[in-house]
């Protein structure tokens, strides 16, 4: 018999009643206690979190549980933070329905209670994977209830570190001149091209802008309705684009990897353990790269149903082992150059991935260039080479930048890199599903020990002065102690044996 019960929706009203009881048992937004600060008149933040996605979503409410004030920075219009609504093109995610993401070990938090509670437990165990759009729908709801602060249309346009332990922080509102914030902590909670952007090969300089895109971009593809599209590529967003296009009518796809053969094993999901997730950080610098390394190097194959959504179309064509030597224009459209042969385009997109390259992140100029790397920590072994690893930060234990050397950059090491190049560091507890409430927890915990660490005069003088009473002193009766003594043991008794002198009989 079985013992499951069939429950029936209760409505997002009553989730967020039973959420917010939680959060009261849980005393989950603890009292304020980092001592507020000012600098010339102006406020000084305790912490700015630049990105509202679900990095830095999860970080604002792990924060809270820490009694930790956070203000979060977003360039997007409100409910189009991330690129899930946006540049993402997935019909689902990959990641399996029952993971709990951001929720921070609240059950009441997770995609599935939402889900449940709007269609009920049928639906829920019907649901194969979670709709794209659907998971930015929880996002949303999940910015709502746990009341995060966030500032949208907020373009942070400099980040300044000082040595008076403030950062400042030149933030663009809705395009109008900015104005400079202050802070003690800032975090970047910016994505997977948190620290550079868009991989753009060699072969496509020179290429006029208009004939091509990155599968990042912004890109109406509608556009390309009737034309010859080429995807460079065979990953995820390879697959995405693809199957776009072909929904828009694409006369044709072309899919072009210079691997021999489509990669089938997700390595990175056979390392999804517990052990890794709180242990990577502890690892010898070695075992991290070569985890890191292995990883990179056997690619991360597409989801299956994104490859079926491509090749279910009959325009669509699949081509290995054909490296790409050059891009050039012919006429209205591109000519590919390969090892394969020349292939004749009008159009071509690069799912080429993303780089970390500080030169297309101007707003970190100010300390780019003294943030210490793996590649000036660590010599990998001759055939382990990896460019995405060596230009990876060194960070902290609370993802903190470093510097090149000791006093190289005053204050950059109250800058915190919460985003997907962390990842050698700390593992990929900072941007994926997966393990998104660890890589929180840890860095809000450790904040909070660095805010105690920096106040503990101010925290230990509040200590001193603490006088509410516990006691007023009519709660006991003091006792008459020599009636309820043994005869002749009171504290001026002679001991048996001791010598006798005249004061002690007085």
């Amino acid at each position: 018999m079985s013992t499951t019960q069939s429950h029936t929706p209760t409505g997002l009203a009553a989730l967020e009643q039973r959420l917010e009881h939680d959060l009261l048992t849980l005393n989950w937004r603890a009292r304020a206690w980092v001592a507020p600060r000012s600098h010339a008149g102006q406020p000084v933040h305790d912490v700015l979190i630049i990105g509202a996605g679900q990095a830095g979503l999860a970080a604002s409410m792990a924060l809270a549980q820490q009694g930790i004030a956070a203000v979060l920075l977003d360039r997007a219009a409100r409910d189009l933070e991330g690129p899930w609504a946006t540049t993402a093109r997935m019909e689902t995610l990959r990641s399996p329905k029952e993971l709990t993401g951001p929720a921070l070990g609240l059950p009441s938090l997770t995609f599935r209670a939402w889900f449940e509670a709007q269609w009920g437990d049928a639906a829920w165990e019907a649901l194969d994977k979670i709709p794209r759009l659907q998971w930015m729908d929880y996002l949303r709801w999940y910015r709502r209830v746990t009341q995060a602060d966030v500032r949208n249309g907020h373009a942070v346009t400099a980040v300044r570190p000082r040595g008076d332990g403030q950062v400042e922080v030149d933030v663009s509102v809705s395009g109008a001149p900015g104005t400079t914030w202050l802070a003690r902590r800032v975090v970047l909670a910016t994505g997977r091209d948190g620290l550079g952007g868009p991989q753009i090969p060699a072969f496509m300089q020179g290429v006029e802008r208009s004939r091509w895109a990155h599968s990042s971009d912004m890109l109406d593809y509608e556009r390309l309705r009737g034309l010859r599209v080429g995807v460079i590529g065979v990953g995820s967003s390879a697959m995405d684009s693809a199957g776009t296009a072909l929904e828009c009518g694409a006369a044709s796809v072309d899919l072009i990897a210079r691997r021999s053969e489509m990669p089938r094993i997700n390595k990175s999901k056979g390392s999804g353990v517990p052990g890794l997730t709180q242990g990577h950080a502890d690892l010898p610098d070695a075992w991290k790269w070569r985890i890191r390394h292995y990883i990179n190097a056997q690619q991360v194959p597409p989801p299956q149903g994104s490859t079926l959504r491509v090749s279910r179309h009959p325009n669509a064509f699949f081509h290995f082992d054909c490296a790409v030597q050059s891009v050039r224009a012919q006429g209205a459209g591109l000519q590919v150059a390969t090892t394969q042969g020349v292939f004749a385009f009008d159009f071509l997109i690069l799912a080429t991935g993303f780089e970390i390259n500080w030169a297309r992140k101007p707003e970190f100029a100010a300390f780019a260039g003294q943030v210490r790397t793996w590649g000036q920590r660590y010599q990998p072994p001759l055939g382990d080479e990896d460019r995405e690893l060596s230009d990876s930060p060194d960070l902290g234990p609370v993802f903190e930048f470093q510097p090149t050397a000791p006093g190289a950059c005053p204050g950059l090491e109250r800058i915190h890199c919460f985003c997907y190049p962390a990842a050698l560091s700390h593992g990929t507890v900072s941007g994926d599903i997966p393990a998104i409430s660890d890589g929180a927890r840890r860095l809000a915990t450790g904040l909070a020990s660095l805010f105690y660490r920096d106040d503990v005069e101010h925290h230990f003088a509040t200590l001193q002065a603490y006088a509410e009473p516990e006691l007023t002193g009519e709660e006991w009766t003091p006792a008459h102690t020599p009636s309820r003594v043994l005869p002749g043991t009171g504290p001026h008794t002679t001991t048996p044996g001791a010598a006798t002198h005249p004061q002690e009989n007085t």
